[in-house]
């Protein structure tokens, strides 16, 4: 899938190390306030070993910078979507969640922190609804979040 200088493609392991450090900076950046459990090594070793090999990932690939994005796949559930921080506005995520609803046709879900107020808009947007609220309990960061659905 291209889209100008910008190629929406399959992960392959080389591609692994750049993926982690694009979700590691779009992290850091949407979410300064969630305490991460894990360390960015524990981060790039879990997308070099269990991501890429193990999952539907994709990545945004623009000539000249190299990946730029990332999504990921597990069946029906839309588990990652980072995005660089200065690629953001640039139509990458809507790109990425139309072909996770060509991928998916039957519908999607996801989980986002509550604290993360543009992806609620970003995802109200692509037609996704708040289908429920936690603690954060279930959740690594222990951080309240909420779980999105999107059905045809």
């Amino acid at each position: 899938m291209t889209d100008g200088a910008v190629v929406l493609r399959r992960a392959t392991a080389a591609d692994a190390r750049a993926a982690a450090d694009v979700w590691l900076r779009s992290f850091t950046a949407a979410l300064p306030t969630v305490v991460r459990p894990r360390t960015d090594d524990d981060v790039r070793d879990y997308i070099r070993d269990v991501v890429v090999p193990l999952r539907e990932t994709w990545v945004a690939e623009a000539s000249g910078t190299g990946i730029v994005g990332l999504m990921v796949l597990d069946g029906e559930k839309l588990s990652q979507l980072y995005l660089e921080p200065d690629w953001r506005g640039r139509g990458l995520g809507d790109r990425f969640v139309t072909l996770a609803k060509e991928r998916s046709p039957d519908g999607l879900t996801l989980w986002t922190f509550q604290v993360n107020e543009p992806a609620h808009r970003f995802y109200e947007r692509h037609g996704f609804t708040a289908a429920e609220y936690t603690d954060g309990s279930g959740n690594e960061e222990r951080e309240p979040d909420v779980r999105y659905v999107w059905r045809p």
